[in-house]
């Protein structure tokens, strides 16, 4: 008897993402804004891909990682911004419930793929400084392959978790979801049953998906200590700008993940969240290529050649 009214209560089909509510006139400037945004950051990640393919003297695993991290990016975005795009036109989007769950599978996924390979490149800046006679040695490309295979495979596992404690819950409305995208704590909120336990489970998971952050607090740690062992200005000056632009990313990133994800959700937070989740959605992305290449010189060199190697084709062309 209670698993037919169980069956019957699952009723929700479809899901309503307010996204920004009624915009009016400010709903066009913020979508000239929003669209700008994705093509700059689609543009830039893909630049920085093609760059480091086509330079040799970028085939080192710095700018192998920082490749994976352009293309989460480009995954990530896509997954939201054209949906995003049409919320502020429309004031807000209808979906399927399934495709919001493949939503939030993918994005879930992608962010957390994105929180390991920052570790790696962490751990990566830390044997470049700490073991740099070593560190060909310790960080060849077969290490790289593993690194960043156990990086994907990981963050898409780890969202299976997720997704199976949603599985135990019953969902019967209401539609309506005060967010732009398909988020984890939003959509717990459609269910009619108990979601104590689940919220409780998902927010200690939350806890266990910060690993990668303590990771990149350690390995900052031994850098910062083999740094400040180093004797000349300049040698320190030149070990810490090779970490500068990671640490950029990493605040960003961490910054606001933390927030949206480590406090307890409520009908307050879940305004404020939407907000900080804009940030690490579209900020983070955009931010990633632009901190490596207008920090680093050998990326601006390798983009002028890149640049000039397409002129002279089309010039002869």
């Amino acid at each position: 008897m209670e698993e037919n009214q169980r069956r019957n209560m699952s009723t929700v089909t479809y899901v309503i993402l307010l996204g920004f509510g009624e915009l009016g006139e400010g709903g066009a400037a913020l979508f000239s804004l929003l669209l700008t945004l994705y093509l700059v950051t689609l543009i830039s990640n893909l630049l920085l891909i093609i760059t480091v393919q086509k330079s040799s003297h970028l085939q080192t695993p710095m700018y192998f990682f920082l490749c994976h991290l352009s293309c989460v990016d480009v995954g990530s975005i896509s997954s939201i911004f054209p949906q995003l795009l049409w919320e502020v036109l429309a004031g807000g989007v209808t979906i399927s419930f399934t495709a919001c769950v493949v939503q939030l599978y993918v994005i879930g996924s992608l962010l957390t793929v994105e929180c390991f390979l920052l570790a790696v490149m962490s751990y990566d800046r830390y044997l470049a400084i700490c073991w740099p006679l070593r560190y060909s040695v310790l960080m060849d490309s077969r290490v790289c392959v593993k690194l960043a295979v156990a990086s994907w495979v990981g963050g898409f596992l780890f969202l299976g978790v997720m997704l199976a404690l949603l599985a135990s819950l019953t969902f019967c409305g209401p539609h309506i979801i005060n967010h732009f995208f398909c988020d984890f704590f939003p959509l717990v909120k459609l269910s009619c049953t108990d979601t104590k336990m689940v919220e409780k489970a998902a927010f200690a998971s939350s806890f266990l998906s910060l690993s990668p952050f303590f990771c990149i607090l350690l390995s900052y740690g031994c850098i910062l200590s083999s740094i400040l062992r180093i004797s000349s200005s300049t040698g320190r000056h030149r070990a810490f700008s090779t970490c500068s632009s990671h640490l950029t990313v990493v605040s960003v990133f961490y910054g606001t993940l933390i927030v949206v994800y480590m406090t307890p959700p409520s009908e307050t937070t879940f305004s404020l969240n939407k907000i900080f989740s804009l940030l690490y959605t579209v900020l983070t992305p955009v931010l990633n290529p632009l901190v490596y290449s207008l920090r680093n010189k050998d990326v601006q060199i390798a983009l002028m050649r890149v640049a000039k190697f397409h002129c002279s084709g089309n010039n002869q062309g």
